[in-house]
């Protein structure tokens, strides 16, 4: 039996698709510029264009976007830049419009959607879920969301109004309401022919739902049992009434955490009157994951937002302004406390070549305290109960790597200028900061958490800082009371 050409083939490799559809753009563009140069009548020339370019080129990148998955077409319009980006977009069939925009990131969405009319937004808007036109509506100017609510179903707007009701970070904004429930007083052949009244199953269906008469959730059915029992056989003896629960207030890191832990393919979503509303299914919650990675690299790298890599220069530079200017005034407040010390470096000159090694191993170590930090947190690990000693076993292991590493450093440090005060200098100063290292890169993620407010963000940026500056006052401090004194 062969395989449909009208299949689309998902496991082709995805930087052989990249190249290849870089190398038709780059023939089109090329066969296009020969055209526009040759000394032809403009008929002539229009005739040239149309043949060479749109019969050929533009045909076979037509056909290869056809052929493959959402996601492919997203990954490569992120790695293609604006021009040829949206000459790609223009490509894609109308009616993929809308599961293209779903994929790909933000700040590319936010390039498309700007080179589509209103026509155009709405239409790919109502290819869409309710859930689904809820993870677009921020991105939608207001009219088109006007349109798209005109264009649905009386259940699909209060499915729409309850999605765009919850905060990003909730388990209602990761809900889907596209579900299969019964009751559990009928038998599997009922069930069985009821579901075979589907053209597909909702994806990810790995159990169906039981409720009573009044759509409170009683249990889960998983699709194994109905293949495995006797036709005959009621609901209610094959049902699980132990299941996990969700609810679509609470925040979404906590139903990743449940997926992961109970290796959930679904999982069903109840209000506080215990009726079902919804469901979480793996492939959303593997996407808020990878979402959310990405995230905490850039608040660590201190970016405000995820950022188009063909975005204009401009652009670009505003979302790295803000940490930037932080940097610069610690760098300027790190450089006063070195001229604080102008007279100490005079004196001994061997300081300057010294203090960056005391500020950078205190601020590697830094990193990696948050860094184990920050992971806790977000696997709900430290309480108030334990925080205590997890202070001071960072304070103990910063301890023991400053008494080694900065052992070495001394003798290094002996080593080059024959002095044993330098020597324990640098020995001192870098235990010191090692410790004080630690302590910020504890309690920075902890009190960001406390307060609300994402502990990674700029993280990485103000430990530096504290790290530089404090390493110079220790080191420099020191040197003046045991060198130069």
């Amino acid at each position: 039996m062969t395989e449909s050409t009208n299949e689309p083939r998902y496991t082709e490799n995805m930087q052989e698709s990249l190249l290849h559809i870089q190398n038709l753009l780059e023939k089109h563009a090329l066969v296009e510029g020969v055209a526009h140069k040759e000394a032809l009548p403009r008929a002539d020339r229009h005739a040239l264009i149309d043949t060479l370019v749109h019969k050929q080129h533009l045909t076979k990148l037509r056909a290869k976007l056809d052929e493959m998955h959402a996601a492919d077409i997203a990954y490569v319009l992120e790695a293609l830049p604006i021009e040829q980006r949206l000459q790609v977009w223009d490509l894609v069939k109308s009616e993929r419009d809308g599961e293209i925009l779903i994929e790909v990131s933000d700040s590319v969405r936010e390039s498309l959607i700007a080179s589509m009319n209103r026509e155009e937004l709405s239409a790919a808007a109502g290819q869409l879920d309710a859930d689904e036109i809820a993870d677009l509506a921020p991105d939608l100017p207001q009219n088109v969301m006007r349109d798209v609510f005109k264009s649905l179903s009386i259940e699909d707007r209060e499915q729409l109004r309850s999605a765009m009701s919850y905060s990003e970070d909730s388990v209602g904004a990761l809900m889907d309401f596209n579900m299969i429930h019964v009751r559990d007083d009928i038998t599997l052949e009922v069930v069985s022919r009821y579901l075979r009244r589907f053209d597909e199953l909702p994806d990810h269906t790995d159990q169906i739902f039981v409720v009573d008469r009044d759509e409170r959730l009683i249990g889960v059915l998983p699709l194994k049992r109905i293949v495995i029992n006797e036709p005959d056989v009621v609901v209610s003896d094959l049902m699980h009434t132990e299941m996990k629960l969700l609810h679509p207030d609470e925040k979404a890191d906590k139903a990743a955490q449940a997926f992961e832990r109970y290796d959930l393919v679904s999982a069903p979503v109840v209000d506080e009157d215990g009726k079902l509303v919804g469901r979480v299914t793996v492939n959303v919650v593997l996407d808020y994951v990878r979402t959310e990675s990405e995230s905490d690299l850039l608040n660590q790298a201190g970016l405000l937002e995820e950022e188009d890599i063909f975005a204009s220069v401009w652009k670009s530079a505003k979302n790295r302004w803000v940490w930037l200017a932080l940097n610069l005034c610690t760098a300027f407040f790190a450089s006063r406390v070195i001229g604080s010390f102008e007279g100490t470096i005079e004196k001994f000159v061997a300081l300057a070549t010294l203090m960056p090694i005391v500020a950078g191993i205190a601020g590697n170590s830094a990193n990696q305290t948050t860094t184990i930090i920050i992971r806790a947190l977000a696997l709900g690990q430290i309480t108030q109960a334990n925080s205590t000693r997890l202070l001071l076993k960072e304070l103990a292991i910063s301890g023991l790597n400053g008494l080694v590493w900065g052992g070495v450093a001394g003798l290094f440090a002996y080593y080059l200028y024959h002095n044993v005060a330098l020597g324990l200098v640098m020995t001192s100063a870098m235990l010191l900061n090692l410790i004080a290292g630690a302590l910020v890169g504890l309690l920075i993620p902890m009190a960001m958490h406390r307060f609300g407010r994402d502990p990674a963000i700029g993280s990485s940026v103000l430990l530096t800082a504290i790290t530089d500056s404090g390493g110079f006052f220790i080191f420099l401090g020191l040197a003046t009371i045991f060198l130069i004194n």
